[in-house]
């Protein structure tokens, strides 16, 4: 009788972790979507990955952006320094397209003058993404952003 009760106990429990397992190995990918595209997102969370940003790349895939979230509205600033290719950037406040800088192009020289970004709104969050992205997905203020990470 205890054989056939450890049997059905260990098969229970064998397929719970069957059932189970997929959902506690599956890492979640950092996501942003607009309208229906979706890009994978690397998250600046530190005042130091803001401050360097996209500048670390020499170039990023299509599907790919950077996130920067704020925690709280404000007037944030971005410009081009160290950047090697041009990025739309696209500013969000909850969760909604405020404003977007299509084709920001990277510095000509180490000594250009940086233009600087900034929406006449609050934002408190900015996704950056390639270049043309914007224009070419269709993407304008009061689009819908579903962020995940």
């Amino acid at each position: 009788m205890k054989k056939i009760f450890f049997f059905f106990f260990a098969t229970a429990v064998v397929f719970l972790l069957i059932s189970i397992l997929p959902q506690i190995l599956k890492k979640t990918v950092p996501s942003a979507t607009i309208d229906d595209y979706t890009f994978k997102i690397e998250v600046a969370k530190t005042d130091k990955e803001k401050e360097t940003g996209l500048a670390k790349y020499n170039k990023i895939s299509n599907d790919f952006g950077m996130l920067f979230p704020f925690g709280k509205e404000g007037y944030y600033s971005f410009w081009m320094k160290n950047m090697k290719f041009p990025i739309d950037i696209i500013f969000i406040r909850n969760g909604k397209i405020i404003k977007i800088f299509a084709n920001v192009p990277p510095p000509k020289t180490d000594n250009s003058p940086l233009p600087i970004y900034r929406p006449d709104s609050l934002s408190d969050t900015v996704l950056e993404i390639n270049a043309g992205l914007s224009q070419k997905y269709g993407f304008k203020e009061g689009d819908s952003v579903s962020i995940n990470y």
